[in-house]
């Protein structure tokens, strides 16, 4: 098997960094993680985690989850994008997230931008899906950016949203299930193919 899957204590084989335990990093890579989503809010949230993971590590951003939840008012649209310059003050005090102004204001920004699209977030994500016949083999091989999520970001930029850089943006793409990028033998992965046999 290889070392980018491990057997967790349900035994059930997993992508290694969703480690063997049943935490909040194993559920959400058993239930969230290239797993195709189309709530607005659950979209929003995880455009959110993609800004802020800019410059820093996945588990920084996802061990404050629930403060960016609580910080931006349980990613409801409307009301983040309602907030106000004193809200973004008051947030770049708070020491439960993490306190960059840029970003906390381009969450604010992006929530405008949703509620002034005319495609919703989800219908366009949808169009640059990603198929893929085979699992990736490794970790080695997940892409840090493609050519959809480059295109992707652009169009995101074109109607007002910010920190959207095809990085941040392939990272949304995995989270919301536009690209299942579980590795091969996870249980989440996409199957491969049975070679016909006696060829």
């Amino acid at each position: 098997m290889s070392s980018d899957v491990i057997i967790g204590q349900d035994g059930k084989p997993r992508c290694v960094w969703a480690g063997a335990g049943n935490t909040e990093l194993g559920r959400y890579h058993d239930e969230v993680w290239g797993t195709r989503i189309h709530d607005e809010s659950a979209m929003f949230e995880a455009l959110t985690l993609g800004v802020f993971q800019v410059g820093l590590s996945w588990a920084i951003v996802f061990a404050k989850r629930d403060a960016f939840r609580t910080a931006f008012r349980d990613f409801d649209v409307a009301k983040v994008a309602a907030m106000t310059a004193r809200d973004v003050d008051r947030l770049v005090q708070d020491a439960s997230i993490i306190r960059n102004r840029g970003k906390i204001q381009a969450t604010v920004d992006n929530a405008r931008a949703m509620m002034s699209a005319s495609r919703s977030l989800a219908a366009l994500a949808k169009s640059y899906e990603i198929t893929r016949k085979r699992a990736p083999r490794s970790i080695a091989e997940l892409p840090k950016s493609t050519l959809q999520a480059e295109a992707f970001a652009k169009q995101l930029k074109s109607q007002g949203y910010r920190f959207v850089g095809p990085t941040s943006v392939y990272a949304f793409m995995q989270n919301v299930g536009v690209v299942n990028d579980h590795v091969h033998g996870c249980f989440r992965a996409t199957d491969y193919r049975a070679m016909p046999r006696g060829r």
